[in-house]
């Protein structure tokens, strides 16, 4: 039912993936000479062998994440341009784009699972360039081509500059930080380095009480690689001409065609609309933070004494410490808790199995729905040497029908960088911990119960960008959930139960000084999508900037400040015209949960239906109908302030 999971012999994967790249040539052009191409002898086989591939690149990309080493790292290296060329040639390839083209139109009663996928392809064809004069390919090729090399200048000018600032400090300058950080900074000679990588940074503008320290370390980060505003003035200039050699009138309309969100000015409208409810409380959290530091003797607080001064605060107010809910977060009770909630929750179990694993720890799980197997979840959650740090959630296969009738079923790997047990002490999670392993479930979730019949939109699959976020959004929620809680947050040694004094300072603690960073964020989301929407040099961003902050911001750094030359989540990170995208899923995903919340949290039949109609359905329709499909209308702002702990 299931393939075995193998990590050895990493050069026979790789010897099978560039044999898969060229059987996948040859039979491309033995569809192409069928005579009446349909969806089901052309495009199902297409995205089975490509889907094959795709399998068979995920064995060696998870093998190099999971178990990195001197061989896999190399055998990857050497396989990223050659996949890299495959698929630009792949969307170049003009008979394939027009035999999808002759599908959609003779094709008229195809179901909603086939006709989105030919929509997406036909999409996709055309933003690869694919219908272009052979002169504008290859211009659009030399502005991407630029557009790269500039973004990876980008992103090493900011390392660079990163790595060329280090503080020294003595033992009287680290008084306040807590032990664990001063034994990170601490050097052979007793001084303690402290730098602009943000672990170090935001340690001691957190914790540092010397006032002077701080904003040494604050000018040093706010103005870092300067020379960074030329090219980001170029990248803005080649993502314009792009995006009008396209078709689209702005790169921001470029951005949002593989997007939930329609146009630029609705994006802009959601965000205006949120600022209008946050900036008042973010002012009076602003005063709050202020008048305690007046209490303490500091009447002129400036933008490197607001965190330091925010943390001193949330302390008197809440005593919050992740240290005390270790040990009523043991990773076994955890897991198994989890599985119950989920049971509870959606209907689903999990069933563990054996089967060949890449490491010991690595825990393996049938999920069952109706007493049907559905799909297959790989657990690896204790950090290792050997292992890259985060979370994530990796699609390994996902749900989909061939076109002789057979269906595949999914499998997903979950990972995670949690604690190991020692000899003394199993894994004890922090409160964060549990809230990335039910972010990460919310993304396999997804994944594993999708029942569609094509695989390029099912599962997380062809899922809108902005929107791939909302079912893991919607689960980490429950995280904080008295009674999600209460099925595994107990002592490792007593059994006893975490207190619910211990629960409610959580969730007070986690809205803490909250809308501030929602404007914050709405700052980053509208500069991103205005700078897009024109190509303007360096001081006219500047000018952007300047007026997004007025109308949203709460806190206005000095004119020294030049953020922006090291914003690289947009200039070299991806998001560029989609910084949006975390409060846009956000939106999503608080009306989903509370729609549970409001139901007492446990509610069956709510639950099927959340199944049936988003988790179920992947990316076979727009996030967005799918998200009304469930929620009867249109998701409100009401439930992400809510979410926010603003008041609407």
């Amino acid at each position: 039912m299931f393939p075995e999971f193998h990590s050895e012999n990493l050069p026979k994967k790789e010897s099978a993936i560039l044999e898969k790249m060229e059987s996948n040539k040859s039979f491309i052009q033995t569809l192409l000479k069928l005579d009446k191409p349909t969806f089901q002898n052309f495009a199902k086989p297409y995205q089975r062998i490509q889907t094959e591939l795709g399998d068979l690149v995920t064995e060696i990309s998870h093998l190099n994440s999971v178990k990195n080493n001197d061989e896999s790292q190399t055998i990857y290296s050497r396989l990223l341009p050659k996949l890299s060329e495959y698929y630009t040639d792949l969307g170049q390839n003009e008979d394939i784009f027009s035999t999808l083209l002759k599908i959609q139109s003779l094709e008229t009663n195809l179901n909603q699972e086939a006709s989105k996928v030919l929509e997406n392809e036909i999409r996709d064809f055309r933003l690869s360039g694919v219908s272009l004069n052979s002169e504008t390919k290859n211009a659009l090729k030399e502005i991407r081509i630029r557009q790269s090399d500039l973004s990876n200048q980008f992103s090493q000018n900011v390392l660079n500059a990163t790595n060329a600032f280090a503080l020294y400090l003595s033992e009287a300058d680290v008084v306040g930080l807590p032990e664990s950080e001063k034994i990170s900074a601490k050097q052979e000679d007793g001084t303690y380095k402290f730098t602009l990588h943000f672990p170090s940074y935001i340690a001691y503008m957190t914790y540092g009480e010397n006032r002077e320290i701080r904003k040494k370390l604050y000018d040093g980060y706010c103005t870092r690689a300067p020379e960074n505003g030329k090219l980001m003035e170029e990248i803005l200039e080649l993502r314009d001409k792009e995006a009008k050699l396209l078709g689209f009138p702005t790169f921001s309309h470029l951005s949002l065609a593989t997007k939930v969100a329609d146009t630029p000015e609705q994006v802009i409208e959601f965000l205006d609309h949120l600022a209008l409810k946050a900036k008042p409380i973010a002012l009076q959290e602003l005063n709050e933070i202020k008048n305690f530091a007046k209490k303490l003797g500091h009447n002129d607080l400036e933008p490197w004494d607001l965190t330091y001064y925010s943390e001193k605060l949330k302390k008197e107010s809440f005593s919050y410490d992740e240290e005390i809910y270790r040990p009523y977060l043991e990773k076994e009770t955890v897991i198994s808790g989890t599985f119950q909630f989920l049971e509870k929750l959606l209907g689903i179990q999990f069933q563990q199995v054996n089967t060949p694993v890449w490491e010991p720890s690595v825990l393996c799980y049938n999920l069952v729905v109706e007493g049907e197997i559905r799909s297959r979840l790989y657990l690896d959650l204790e950090v290792r040497t050997e292992k890259k740090g985060g979370a994530w959630m990796h699609n390994w296969k996902p749900h989909f029908q061939d076109e002789t009738g057979k269906t595949e079923l999914p499998v997903a790997f979950v990972v995670a960088s949690f604690p190991k047990a020692t000899s003394t002490q199993p894994s004890l999670l922090r409160p964060s911990d549990v809230v990335t392993l039910f972010h990460e479930l919310g993304h396999a979730l997804h994944h594993l119960l999708s029942r569609v019949k094509e695989a390029f939109v099912s599962g997380v699959n062809g899922v809108e960008w902005d929107a791939v976020e909302f079912p893991s959004q919607f689960l980490e929620n429950f995280a904080y959930e008295p009674k999600v809680l209460e099925l595994f947050a107990k002592h490792y040694q007593t059994k006893e139960a975490i207190p619910n004094s211990y629960i409610e300072t959580m969730v007070k603690a986690k809205n803490f000084m909250s809308a501030m960073g929602v404007v914050r964020q709405l700052e980053f989301a509208k500069f991103d999508m205005l700078i897009h929407k024109e190509k303007p040099n360096e001081s006219r961003v500047q000018e952007i900037l300047d007026q997004v902050r007025k109308e949203v911001c709460v806190v206005f750094p000095p004119a020294y400040n030049k953020f922006q030359n090291s914003f690289t989540h947009i200039f070299a990170g991806g998001y560029a015209a989609g910084y949006y995208s975390y409060k846009w899923a956000e939106l999503l995903s608080a009306n989903a949960y509370y729609s549970f919340v409001d139901r007492g949290v446990f509610d069956l039949e709510h639950a099927a239906h959340f199944r049936r109609t988003v988790l179920e359905k992947g990316g076979s329709a727009s996030a967005m109908d799918l998200f009304r499909d469930f929620y009867g209308k249109d998701p409100e702002i009401d439930a992400l302030l809510r979410l926010n702990g603003i008041a609407a």
